[in-house]
């Protein structure tokens, strides 16, 4: 039976980017743009498709823990 690992994010997040970006500034600190606006939980979704276009995984697999009201959000990724 395999074990589902997960890593953590903590994310500073940029909506209305004139691009999408994820830059890393440490071993688990990320900033990143996206360019939907912060209403109705649109930049989140933004964040989570972004995140799992970069890591080459499923959507399903990423999940905003804390922050979903604020820029500053904790993320965990789940990985087998």
């Amino acid at each position: 039976m395999k074990t589902k690992e997960k890593i953590c994010w903590d994310v500073r997040v940029h909506p209305r980017a004139r691009k999408r970006a994820i830059t890393q500034h440490g071993e688990n600190t990320y900033s990143i743009h996206v360019t939907s606006a912060p209403s109705k939980g649109e930049a989140n979704r933004e964040v989570c498709k972004l995140i799992a276009e970069h890591l080459d995984i499923p959507i399903s697999k990423v999940r905003i823990i804390r922050g979903h009201k604020s820029r500053n959000k904790l993320i965990t990724i789940e990985h087998d």
